[in-house]
């Protein structure tokens, strides 16, 4: 996909961050815009956002988790817009959690919305990306998909999963000659709400000093990563990394293999220390 003009975008999570800014982006360059969120208020926003700029954009309400409920927002964007030519799949939320720790609910929270939200947005409209002749599809992992982090688990679970989903698929389509790219992104820390949002902060630590904390390490505003993302699939990009953080979190593992583990402890006890210092106990 060399151009995004008059194309159909279908974008989850855009009610905010990552999938906000890619409707934005897509909309300064002349797609027509399917965007979906749990948030209505927040996509809504989104979509006013980009009819000033001159787009057609369509808010939908979905809850990513729910297959039934993607199939006929698959449906419903099949009748409005005719077709669709790009798939992004962004839609994810946080658990920080200890696996002895870690309550089902919450990680069946996590693995419902950040794994089955991706492969039910596949599935749902791959058809479309197959016949529209020159479709792509964008799923959104995370540095966490590269490496495993401790009180990581269930988001690299779901992380991971995303990865090994998405680069089977794409080897599939290439093995069958179909015209549709598939790309894997890994963003580091972008600055979103994802870590506000998060389950699993305690009850103690106040919202808005996560915040700020996060805010700390983020190195990528959601402007530059959906540039990114954007020139990933204009190049047909396997894997697209967002950040200096992200190719840290690449280049680890290709150098110390399994033994990158040895780094977990060092680097969780350098986490909680600069935790503390915003009032969070680790």
């Amino acid at each position: 996909m060399r151009h995004f003009d008059n194309k159909v975008a279908v974008i989850t999570g855009a009610g905010s961050g990552i999938g906000r800014a890619l409707a934005l982006e897509l909309a300064r360059h002349g797609s027509r815009l399917a965007l979906s969120d749990i948030d209505t208020g927040a996509v809504a926003d989104t979509a006013g956002r980009c009819e000033k700029l001159g787009a057609t954009a369509i808010p939908y309400q979905l809850d990513v988790a729910q297959r039934a409920a993607v199939y006929a927002h698959a449906e419903d964007v099949r009748t409005e817009f005719g077709g669709v030519d790009l798939v992004v799949n962004n839609a994810g939320v946080a658990l920080s959690a200890d696996v002895l720790d870690m309550d089902w609910d919450d990680f069946d929270w996590v693995m419902n919305i950040d794994f089955w939200g991706v492969a039910h947005g596949t599935k749902a409209f791959l058809p479309d990306v197959i016949a529209s002749g020159d479709g792509h599809i964008v799923n959104i992992s995370s540095v966490f998909g590269l490496m495993g982090i401790p009180s990581q688990s269930a988001y690299n679970a779901a992380k991971f999963a995303v990865r090994g989903f998405t680069e089977a698929l794409r080897q599939e389509m290439r093995i069958a000659g179909y015209p549709v790219g598939v790309t894997c992104v890994h963003p580091g820390g972008v600055s979103t709400e994802i870590a506000v949002n998060a389950r699993g902060i305690p009850d103690n630590v106040d919202r808005e000093t996560v915040r700020r904390g996060f805010e700390l390490i983020t190195m990528t505003s959601p402007e530059t990563a959906a540039k990114i993302i954007l020139r990933g699939v204009r190049k047909n990009k396997a894997r697209v990394l967002i950040g200096p953080d992200a190719r840290g979190f690449d280049l680890i593992p290709r150098l110390l293999g399994p033994h990158y583990e040895d780094l977990g402890v060092p680097l969780y006890r350098l986490g909680k220390r600069a935790a503390s210092r915003f009032g969070i106990e680790l």
